[in-house]
């Protein structure tokens, strides 16, 4: 290496920071042991705080600008090295770079369900997640703080420490606003412009930081909780229990006559009738009233004997082997009284269609 390499390579004449990253919040310029050299240049491009450091001192502090370092701009350094009139040889100092401008899609998150105390569901866990975007909003607290010798400092080694504080803050938020669980969806943005209000109370002397922006995208429940919940909208689109029995009702009747046989008509045949069993009494009891539940089984009357209980399938093989014929007396839930098997509307076909009329005299 040569003289001039020599030189050149122990004196510093430009300071500058070229950032081509998103998430570096500091940066510490290379000096090494190279010196700076006296009338060197220093370039602070926007979005960006310089910071020099000398004895382990925060010394001066450059905002956005192109500067030629002086002891006229260098006041707090000449003091501490003990320059009263200036200053003609190389020094030593080092130089951080601080990034003002905000680093956003950062993601946060309760680690843990926060317990909340709720009108409608009791004692109840809810977690949340959002975005939030970060910057420096005091480069010398920063370094003092958070920073200290590190030559770079990226916003992952913050993310730790900033979801802790923004949970925290989220379910002190929660305790103290007394919103119940169902209605937090609507307050998103109010809440969320709260939280960042709380946020930088906590962080913006003690460490110099300011979120500018904080957003609440998400409050969930346990799973057992949006089970009940979708429960209870179900229930709440069905309506009227009772009407939507009878509809599932009549609108399997036509797959159980596809069926065929005796035992497929005959659960048509008790299902019909049961169906007109519940409208009756549904009709009766009023929209809140809850229907009768379909009749389990028939009974017969023949020579003074009864008997039963039949179901539906034996009532029509009873039908289907002559046994019961259209006087025979049956009777079966929600009845009177007995009746003729051939006066009942649901049986009547099964006996065939009714003898012709007497001829007119």
């Amino acid at each position: 290496m040569g003289l001039f390499a020599k030189l050149r390579g122990e004196l510093i004449d430009i300071i500058e920071w070229v950032d081509d990253s998103r998430h570096t919040l500091v940066w510490r310029f290379p000096r090494y042991q190279n010196e700076i050299k006296n009338g060197a240049q220093l370039i602070v491009r926007p979005g960006q705080v310089a910071v020099f450091i000398t004895q382990g001192k925060i010394a001066d502090a450059f905002e956005p600008g192109h500067y030629e370092l002086t002891t006229r701009n260098l006041p707090i350094l000449s003091t501490l090295a003990g320059w009263k009139y200036g200053f003609d040889s190389p020094f030593k100092s080092e130089v951080y770079f601080v990034s003002t401008r905000q680093v956003t899609d950062l993601k946060w998150g309760t680690q843990n369900p926060i317990m909340l105390r709720d009108a409608d569901f009791g004692p109840i866990r809810l977690r949340a997640f959002g975005t939030y975007s970060l910057k420096a909003r005091d480069a010398k607290v920063l370094l003092k703080e958070l920073v200290g010798t590190d030559g770079v400092f990226e916003t992952d080694e913050l993310e730790t420490l900033l979801r802790s504080i923004i949970g925290g803050a989220f379910a002190e938020l929660l305790a103290t606003s007394q919103i119940a669980a169902l209605d937090l969806a609507q307050n998103y943005q109010r809440l969320s412009e709260q939280l960042r209000t709380a946020v930088n109370a906590k962080i913006d002397d003690e460490y110099g930081l300011d979120l500018p922006q904080l957003a609440l995208v998400n409050v969930s429940f346990p799973e057992e909780v949006e089970k009940a919940l979708d429960a209870r909208t179900s229930m709440g689109v069905i309506g009227d229990l009772g009407r939507f029995q009878q509809y599932q009702v009549g609108k399997s009747l036509p797959e159980l006559g596809k069926a065929g046989g005796a035992a497929g008509d005959g659960m048509g045949l008790g299902l019909g009738f049961a169906m007109a069993q519940q409208m009756a009494r549904g009709l009766g009891a009023g929209a809140g009233g809850v229907p009768p539940p379909p009749p389990a089984a028939w009974h017969i009357a023949d020579a003074g004997v009864t008997h039963g209980p039949l179901s539906a399938a034996e009532l029509e093989q009873a039908i289907g082997a002559g046994r019961i014929r259209g006087e025979t007396l049956v009777w079966t839930t929600g009845m009177a009284g007995w009746a003729p098997a051939a006066s009942i509307a649901a049986l009547a076909q099964r006996f065939g269609p009714p003898p012709p009329p007497p001829p007119a005299r």
